[in-house]
C-alpha cells in the first residue's frame, strides 16, 4: 500500500499535570496526562496520553510522551501507540511530531506505520494535525 498523506483535527480535555521536581526551580520536571479526541482519517473518541515535561522557564520547554489511540484509521478498526516529542514557546505555541510505534498496531491496523505532527496555538479548541501512513501486511 502506498503512503497516504492526510490531515484532521483533535481536541483535548482533562489535562492533569503533577510537578516531579521543585516548582520554583528551573529546569523543572513534570508529568502530565491528557485525553484527546481525533476526527479526520484518525477517528478516536478518547485517547490516553502520558507526557514527561522539562520546563526551561515557567512558559518554555520540551516534552516527550506516548499516546494510546483506540479507534479507526481510514475506516480500519484497531489500536496503536504514538511516540511524541515537542517544544513549547512562551507565546503558547506547541510544536509536536509523532510516530507510530512499530509493532504496536492491532486489529485491522496491524502493520500500521506512520508519522505526523501538529502545531497548537494558544486558545485553539480544535488542533489541526497531519499524518502520513501505510499499513504493511506481513
Amino acid at each position: 500500500m502506498p503512503v497516504t498523506e492526510t490531515a484532521g483535527h483533535f481536541t483535548f480535555a482533562d489535562w492533569k499535570e503533577i510537578a516531579v521536581s521543585p516548582e520554583d526551580a528551573f529546569p523543572r520536571l513534570a508529568h502530565a496526562t491528557v485525553v484527546n479526541a481525533f476526527t479526520g482519517v484518525i477517528e478516536a473518541e478518547a485517547t490516553v496520553c502520558s507526557y514527561a515535561i522539562a520546563y526551561d522557564t515557567a512558559a518554555t520547554g520540551a516534552f516527550a510522551g506516548m499516546e494510546l489511540v483506540t479507534g479507526r484509521v481510514d475506516g480500519r478498526a484497531g489500536a496503536f501507540a504514538l511516540e511524541e516529542r515537542g517544544r513549547f514557546a512562551d507565546d503558547g505555541t506547541v510544536h509536536c511530531t509523532f510516530e507510530v510505534v512499530v509493532g504496536s498496531a492491532t486489529g485491522e491496523l496491524a502493520g500500521l506505520r506512520g508519522t505526523g505532527g501538529f502545531t497548537y496555538r494558544h486558545g485553539e479548541t480544535k488542533v489541526p494535525y497531519t499524518f502520513a501512513y501505510e499499513v504493511r501486511r506481513a
